[in-house]
Order: structure tokens, then C-alpha cells, then sequence
């Protein structure tokens, strides 16, 4: 699937704030937008023999990300499958109208989460690590 930014799936105000409404979104949505961080980590913590990393863009001198992937050697893993990661970059960059910075993202899950003011797993309706590992073994790897 071509890359497709994240900001074509952004929340309504009433998914930001009734989970339920969130949960009940297409697969592609609810990872391209709430849960992206979540489907990230997923992606490397399949691939263990891999060494994916987590990758998050934001504009430029700003602190707070707003999308969240895994990265592998020149490519990249969101709610759009896996595409080369200069492609998913141009295509938000082009919705945002805005250069974007990717920055490695270091801190585990949980310190993410704190950091970046993300939900973490138990935050949502329903566990979301069953519906991303789902969604990760979808696509096939570009190393397959």
C-alpha cells in the first residue's frame, strides 16, 4: 500500500475523547492516528532478529511528536505498511505544508508514553497489542 500521511486519519473531536468511538475506527485510522506509537513498537518487538528502530516526526523545533513508526534501513512501518522512508516522510510533509524532523526515539515504550503525553496500552478501550501485532503480520517485510 502507498505511504499515506497521518494527518488524513486525524481524530474528530469526539474519537480524541470517547475511546470507545476511537477503538471502533478502521485498523488503518486507529494506527495512523491514537495508536501509531503503539503499532511501532509492536513492528520491532516482532522482528527481534532485526535491528528496527523507532522513528518520530514533529516540526521543527518543537518537543511534542506527532507521529510515531518503525524504521529498518531505509524503510519505514506506519498504519500505511511497510515504504521506503523518504516516501512516507514526503507525503506528511506535503499534508502538513511544513518540513518535519524525524528523531530517533530511545526511551522505551512507557517513557514515550510519559514523555510525549501517549497513551499507553492499558489506556485504551481494548488492548491494542493483539490488534497491531494483527496488523504488523499483514504486510510482508522488506527483507523477506
Amino acid at each position: 500500500m502507498a505511504a499515506k500521511a497521518a494527518g488524513a486519519f486525524r481524530r474528530t473531536p469526539i474519537e480524541r475523547s470517547d475511546q470507545r468511538v476511537a477503538w471502533e475506527r478502521t485498523d488503518q485510522a486507529f494506527f495512523a492516528a491514537g495508536a501509531c506509537h503503539i503499532l511501532a513498537w509492536v513492528c520491532r518487538d516482532s522482528y527481534p532478529d532485526r535491528p528496527i528502530e523507532i522513528t518520530a516526526v514533529r516540526f521543527p523545533g518543537e518537543r511534542q511528536v506527532f507521529h510515531t513508526y518503525a524504521a529498518w534501513d531505509g524503510w519505514a512501518f506506519d498504519h500505511s505498511g511497510w515504504n521506503p522512508e523518504p516516501q512516507l516522510l514526503a507525503v506528511n510533509t506535503d499534508f502538513e505544508g511544513h518540513p518535519l524532523e524525524p528523531i530517533k526515539i530511545t526511551d522505551s515504550l512507557a517513557e514515550f508514553c510519559e514523555k510525549h503525553h501517549h497513551r499507553r496500552p492499558n489506556q485504551y478501550w481494548h488492548d491494542p497489542l493483539p490488534r497491531a501485532r494483527d496488523y504488523v503480520g499483514r504486510y510482508i517485510a522488506p527483507w523477506a
